[in-house]
């Protein structure tokens, strides 16, 4: 019994990360001010607090930028902050001390408790430190490719194995992987604001087809589109859909052949 309840609790734990980060995501990409800010901080009071670190990491892989997820617990704003490369979030948020309750962390990653009525004035202030703070370069991912895969080689298997080198983070980075020769199987869409949908196959072999999204990637919808054939590195992650798990591909970057 106690096996099914671990089995039940991560398939609810991975429900709750995916649809608020889905929600979080959304409203950045409502809200043409967050979309061009140098941070990243977010308040919702319904979101769970057991998930908002995976949710700040995630954001961070999607939009690169110190990134703070809050939610409300106990009567106040409790959160998790986590930082690019070489960028102390850490120090940005001890710069905004007066507006804390409570904070603690290291440079990569962090937690804080705030009053609820000073979210919206650290929202400001942590925005105000990071574009004082942080350099151009730091805003800019390197993407550092562990291995070149073909589709064929990603099965459930092979993804429990990657899991095992959990949790990932700015000093553990999610590993990413490329593949040559890729087209869309025809139902390439722009989602979001700017974002790829796509069910991608190798131009070789079209047995194989795994659904990707590529976040700031839609002005290759025309190429992609006409079938032209790509590289790809991406990492790969667990999508729920309809209370069904599959694996997709986190495309970090594509290149045309």
């Amino acid at each position: 019994m106690s096996g099914i309840n671990i089995n039940t609790t991560n398939t609810e734990r991975r429900a709750l990360d995916v649809t608020i980060t889905q929600h979080a995501l959304r409203m950045i990409d409502e809200n043409m001010e967050l979309i061009n800010r140098k941070s990243t901080v977010l308040f919702h009071s319904d979101w769970h607090k057991g998930v908002i670190g995976i949710v700040a990491s995630r954001l961070t892989e999607k939009y690169y930028r110190p990134t703070i997820i809050l939610t409300e617990s106990n009567g106040k704003a409790t959160g998790s902050a986590r930082s690019v490369k070489d960028f102390d979030v850490y120090d940005a948020i001890e710069a905004c001390a007066d507006l804390l309750e409570q904070f603690g962390g290291h440079k990569y990653a962090a937690g804080l408790t705030l009053k609820l009525e000073n979210v919206a004035a650290f929202q400001q202030r942590f925005e105000e430190v990071v574009t004082a703070t942080i350099e151009d370069h730091m805003l800019i991912p390197e993407i550092a490719i562990d291995a070149e895969l073909k589709l064929s080689d990603i099965t459930p298997k092979f993804f429990r194995i990657l899991k095992q080198f959990e949790p990932f983070g700015p000093e553990n980075m999610s590993p990413v992987f490329m593949s040559k020769g890729l087209v869309d199987k025809g139902y390439v869409r722009i989602v979001g604001n700017n974002h790829l949908k796509m069910d991608l196959q190798s131009a070789q072999a079209l047995k194989e087809t795994f659904p990707a999204i590529a976040f700031s990637q839609a002005s290759h919808f025309d190429e992609v589109l006409r079938k032209k054939t790509f590289s790809a590195c991406y990492a790969i992650e667990e999508n729920e859909f309809n209370g069904k798990v599959s694996l997709q591909l986190n495309v970090k970057d594509m290149k045309m052949e």
